[in-house]
């Protein structure tokens, strides 16, 4: 993983798992994480966007990812919650991103931030949402 992008969406799964274990402010760990990082080593639009993103759109995106669950979204690992929730919000709502980066990223961050075979959980859950969100992007 490298480039700025990524770096936005590493940087939104570790706001967004603190997000989610605090119920911290979002306009507050925003700020900080602007604080804290370099401003050119990410694109700090795609970030906050990504952030406010998850929480506005929260109810429909642990909807759309319910069904391809095996538990309650909140049973789920928080990392591997907050990498669903962002690859999620990601094939929703930003369809300019191809659906296999958007799943990809989401599977590279649960590799380095998650348990041992997240990444395989997230991997089928993701492809399975895919296959709904972005039809017509995976039959072209």
């Amino acid at each position: 993983m490298g480039g700025k992008r990524s770096r936005s969406r590493q940087l939104a799964l570790q706001a967004l798992y603190q997000w989610q274990l605090a119920s911290q402010n979002i306009k507050d760990i925003i700020q900080q994480f602007k604080d804290d990082e370099p401003p050119n080593s990410y694109e700090e639009a795609y970030f906050a966007d990504l952030v406010r993103g998850v929480p506005t759109h929260l109810n429909e995106l642990d909807k759309a990812l319910a069904p391809y669950l095996d538990r309650a979204i909140l049973s789920v690992d928080p990392v591997e919650r907050a990498a669903l929730r962002l690859g999620a919000y990601e094939l929703a709502h930003h369809p300019e991103v191809p659906y296999r980066v958007a799943i990809n990223e989401a599977v590279e961050l649960t590799k380095m931030f998650g348990a041992e075979d997240g990444h395989k959980y997230i991997n089928g859950v993701l492809d399975k949402l895919a296959r709904k969100l972005r039809s017509a992007e995976i039959k072209s």
